[in-house]
């Protein structure tokens, strides 16, 4: 298939979009935070986990619209450049970049420990430098390499959540060969359903909500594929159940299964249930899905972020040596900025303070509220503009519009403003306050400025032909 020039090909399939989609949502924070979760919160946490699934499905299901109309790689950056104003894509569209940028670093980091606690010759820093290199090559070869490989890798995530589901179940139900069921004394050693009342609730929803992002890249992915409406709804369509199923469903068996007087099994409660089940290994395995579940963000890190640099600079918000193509069509300078990038942010992590780094990752904690608001608040603008202009484009809509999206906006912000409020969370809050402010100052002092430069040159150009 030929490609042309500085345009990205069309090499996913529904199978990676289908995949990619389901393993966008699954990390290493849902095999370990969900025990810190259900461990503060009590049974609670099944409430909490339901109605953060519920705001982040609300938001897919906003983005799976506009995506429907217009597959883009640049996504809700190109969303919000078209429906709020050229600052509002930028903004988000840096915000976005820099965000995966600080998780590579983190991921990278985290599996660099792994590599090093489990060959100890090999230096810490080392390893941590090779993952970003390694999924530099499946990136740059062609955006199929990218699918195939992230296909493989979120596969092995899901069938590790249905074993879990399988076996807790079983376990619950009193089938699981030598496993006596607990039935509700788990439910009542946490002292009833709110044991700690109902705030806890609510606050781990905020937490809950940062570790459900993920969904989005199916999205910007879609727009690589070979039939990007048919796979944009199909994953859209999917966010539903899956969400329900991994997170909710996790979170049930975990309250079921865990009892609150053994604290020490939440840490790692997956390989907790594994082990109470008598399966061999429990927690070396676990351990090779969590460094699964690593590799595949760096990966997607890698893929999500080139993407949007490549479509920042297709926009004029980014030079245009990150929009430049290689033969497979991949975007090859801005895939090799994002691994200088990374480098350059991991090296400050082993070389600088540590201190220094925190800020920088708390910097970017806040980023996917701010990406939520801006989907929001784009789909709501957008929304009205298409049911004036042609509402039959609408293939895939927001349930009950224009209420729930209404609902959904001021829920994102009463979720980013609280914040502000839970001590573990003040500094990520002002912190990526200001650097929310710096991104848009940014805009207003260089892009904006430039642009208006060059259409006044353009102008005067075309005026001076026409005196011809």
């Amino acid at each position: 298939m030929a490609i042309q020039k500085n345009e990205l090909q069309k090499g996913l399939k529904t199978r990676h979009i289908t995949m990619i989609s389901i393993g966008g949502v699954i990390g290493s924070g849902l095999y370990v935070g969900t025990g810190t979760i259900i461990n503060d919160t009590g049974p609670a946490a099944i409430l909490s986990y339901l109605l953060a699934t519920i705001m982040v499905v609300l938001v897919m299901r906003m983005l799976g619209e506009m995506a429907v109309l217009n597959p883009d790689s640049g996504s809700f950056s190109t969303y919000a450049h078209q429906a709020i104003g050229p600052w509002a894509g930028y903004t988000i569209g840096w915000l976005y970049w820099f965000n995966w940028i600080i998780i590579i670093v983190i991921e990278a980091t985290i599996l660099g420990a792994m590599v090093h606690q489990w060959v100890p010759s090999i230096p810490m820093w080392t390893a941590s430098l090779c993952f970003p290199i390694i999924m530099m090559f499946t990136n740059i070869f062609s955006v199929k390499s990218y699918g195939e490989f992230e296909y493989w890798l979120a596969f092995i995530k899901v069938a590790t959540i249905i074993s879990f589901l399988c076996v807790g179940t079983a376990m619950f139900l009193g089938i699981m060969p030598g496993v006596e069921s607990p039935g509700m004394d788990n439910i009542n050693s946490y002292g009833g359903f709110f044991p700690q009342g109902i705030l806890p609730v609510f606050l781990s929803i905020v937490f809950i909500t940062f570790s459900l992002s993920g969904s989005e890249v199916a999205a910007i992915a879609a727009g690589e594929s070979e039939n990007p409406e048919k796979n944009i709804i199909k994953a859209i369509n999917s966010v539903v159940w899956r969400l329900l199923i991994f997170f909710v469903g996790s979170s049930i068996i975990l309250v079921f299964l865990l009892p609150k007087s053994e604290a020490g099994l939440f840490k790692a409660p997956y390989a907790s249930i594994f082990d109470m089940a008598g399966l061999p290994a429990a927690g070396q395995f676990m351990n090779i899905v969590v460094f699964v579940s690593l590799l595949s963000i760096l990966n997607t890190g890698m893929y999500t972020s080139s993407r949007i640099l490549y479509s920042l600079s297709k926009k004029g918000d980014a030079p245009k040596l990150f929009s430049k193509v290689n033969k497979r069509g991949a975007p090859i300078g801005a895939i090799l900025a994002c691994v200088v990038a990374a480098y350059m942010f991991t090296l400050l992590k082993f070389v600088a303070a540590d201190q220094f780094f925190v800020i920088l990752a708390s910097s970017s904690g806040g980023v996917t509220m701010i990406m939520y608001i801006f989907i929001a608040i784009s789909h709501l603008r957008s929304r009205k503009k298409i049911e004036k202009e042609n509402p039959g484009l609408l293939k895939v809509k927001m349930w009950l519009f224009p209420y729930l999206t209404y609902l959904t906006i001021f829920m994102l912000f009463a979720i980013f403003v609280a914040q502000a409020f839970i001590p573990s969370m003040r500094l990520q809050f002002f912190l990526t306050f200001c650097i929310t402010g710096l991104v848009l100052v940014s805009y207003f002092v260089f892009i904006r400025n430039k642009k208006k430069k060059m259409n006044f040159v353009q102008t005067v150009n075309k005026k001076i032909l026409e005196g011809k």
